[in-house]
């Protein structure tokens, strides 16, 4: 953690009583510094989050297959969603691994800065470093996941196809939708402590407006899919359901009607992301006099 140490020259902002001190802004310093104290600080915490526990990463890895153990004999037992799709048991792990990722961004996102007082308080450091460092340590555990969700999918008899491709471009979508909200959550809670609870209600709310556990086919046409795919989400859910697993279930631009219908969804993950990265830059050099 050395490197947080390195002193930054501090802005001056001349107002109506004098001069006042501000704190380094969200970009402060070069980029190679930027991306090293990302990468410090999010490995720091995901070591020390395992240390002195004996199962250690287990119980990262027990959280998404419990929850798929319960929903799989729920909606297969049960309910039956799951009759007359194929892969549904893999296709439902891979979808709450992605819910969970992003319910654990945001949700770590929220109080970061403020969790890092002392540090933002005493060190001067570029402030993007908080929430690009809770986004890698997600990233972490996401793709150790994988790893477990991989063998479920061979196990399940998955074939490997050209769709699977797909990854690449929706990982890279879910990135940058929970960056900007990472941004925009630990910006917005130092001054607005309403924003946890309000938030914790909305990520309920995402787990349930997202195809997760139910087939979107079996949402009827019209207002209500419409309003369930407008969620940049679901959108990601939907096209890896199609694309990985099982190419007879509707696409996301199928399930939204048509393919421009898309152009909001889409939309709203680079407006989050803009919103996201002005709203943490203006806030940034006040973050310290605000805590």
């Amino acid at each position: 953690m050395s490197a947080l140490a390195e002193p930054t020259p501090l802005d001056r902002i001349r107002t109506g009583g004098g001069t006042r001190v501000a704190g380094p802004s969200a970009l402060s310093g070069d980029w190679r510094r930027i991306l090293a104290l990302t990468w410090t600080l999010a490995y720091t915490e995901w070591r020390l989050k395992f240390f002195g526990s004996v199962l250690g990463y287990a119980w990262q890895l027990a959280r998404p297959l419990a929850m798929f153990a319960i929903y799989y004999v729920i909606f297969t037992q049960a309910v039956r969603l799951g009759d007359g799709i194929r892969y549904y048991a893999p296709a439902l792990l891979m979808s709450i691994l992605l819910y969970q990722f992003f319910a654990e961004v945001t949700g770590a996102s929220v109080g970061a800065v403020v969790g890092r007082e002392n540090l933002v308080r005493k060190i001067h450091f570029p402030r993007i470093v908080i929430p690009l460092s809770i986004v890698l340590q997600a990233t972490f555990n996401l793709v150790l996941n994988l790893v477990a969700v991989g063998i479920f999918i061979a196990l399940g008899g998955v074939p490997v196809r050209a769709g699977w491709l797909w990854m690449i471009p929706l990982f890279g979508l879910l990135l940058m939708l929970v960056t900007g909200l990472a941004m925009l959550l630990s910006a917005l809670y130092v001054r607005f402590r309403d924003v946890q609870p309000i938030w914790e209600v909305v990520t309920q709310a995402a787990f349930y407006a997202t195809p997760i556990i139910y087939p979107i086919t079996t949402v009827p046409e019209g207002t209500l899919r419409d309003i369930i795919m407008l969620n940049p989400l679901s959108v990601i859910v939907e096209q890896m359901k199609h694309a990985m697993f099982d190419p007879d279930q509707p696409s996301a631009a199928a399930a939204s009607g048509a393919a421009w219908h898309l152009v909001f969804p889409l939309g709203l993950v680079l407006v989050l992301f803009v919103v996201g990265f002005v709203t943490f830059n203006r806030s940034a050099p006040r973050v310290a006099e605000d805590l």
